[in-house]
């Protein structure tokens, strides 16, 4: 599984470099650590929806005699990240020229849109 997610997570990087490869070298510097922490954050928000996907939204917590219904921690993790991930992407949006930003397709809608 490691294996698959670091392979994952590297074509992610040079997915989302060659974007930056006309941009100047200032922000490509800076682009380069939101680039990696946008495909680890891609990768995983996979890996949380496919958790979601098998165990549903819903956990069930035993308290003793009694249980109680909370959210499934794999949805928290999935809600928080998916924001941080998508002030990434403005991030790394904002690095680019401006006649470049319509062009990009970081492929977030059709991993939203998967299943």
């Amino acid at each position: 599984m490691a294996i698959e997610k670091d392979k994952e997570i590297k074509k992610e990087i040079t997915r989302l470099t060659s974007l930056y490869k006309d941009v100047e070298r200032v922000k490509r510097l800076t682009a380069k650590n939101l680039i990696e922490e946008a495909a680890f954050m891609k990768s995983t928000l996979k890996e949380l929806k496919a958790l979601i996907d098998e165990h549903g939204p819903i956990d069930e917590m035993p308290q003793g005699a009694y249980s109680i219904l909370r959210e499934h921690p794999a949805l928290k993790s999935y809600n928080t990240m998916v924001q941080r991930y998508s002030t990434i992407i403005k991030q790394l949006m904002d690095l680019l020229p401006k006649e470049q930003q319509k062009e990009i397709d970081d492929g977030f809608e059709d991993f939203l849109n998967e299943k």
